[in-house]
């Protein structure tokens, strides 16, 4: 089963609420996994994750790992959408975790009997920051999303609420 489909757009171009939508109805006979990423910084960031709690409302069963998604996934029964990866590989960066490592956790998540379906931030039509981490981030971030699209059957590019099929 593997990486069923990845959401691909810029933030708040609707990709969440159309990753969410496509879950809940490749899921029809068990309640979906909503597999959260995002960590706490601050107070804009615990209103942004209360917004996408009330839109998802109670159609999925949440689990919080901003980690460990391999080990949070492994032995799910139902699909599983895993919700942001853009954050995730934020929180991999801030923790010291490199490149390698978030690799090997899509490469493992991948080869689970897990259908997974993908949300992360198009962050390529940019300039180039004169911030050192930040052109780190936008770099891998643009490397695990071309492996997230390689390994998908399915990736949607998102923009204004529109989510276009692309392979």
């Amino acid at each position: 089963m593997g990486c069923r489909a990845l959401f691909i757009g810029g933030i708040k171009s609707g990709k969440s609420k159309n990753a969410e939508e496509y879950t809940l109805n490749l899921s029809k006979l068990t309640k979906p996994i909503y597999c959260a990423t995002n960590e706490f910084f601050d107070d804009e960031m615990k209103d942004r994750v209360q917004k996408h709690k009330l839109q998802r409302a109670d159609k999925f069963e949440t689990i919080e790992e901003p980690l460990h998604l391999s080990q949070a996934i492994k032995e799910q029964d139902s699909v599983v959408l895993i919700e942001c990866v853009g954050m995730w590989i934020n929180n991999m960066l801030y923790h010291g975790f490199n490149e390698e490592k978030m690799i090997k956790q899509i490469e493992l998540i991948s080869s689970l009997d897990v259908q997974t379906v993908w949300v992360i931030n198009d962050v390529s039509c940019s300039v180039i920051s004169d911030n050192e981490l930040v052109r780190k981030f936008v770099d891998i971030n643009g490397r695990i999303s071309q492996l997230l699209a390689s390994k998908c059957e399915e990736v949607y590019n998102t923009t204004a609420g529109i989510s276009v099929k692309i392979k």
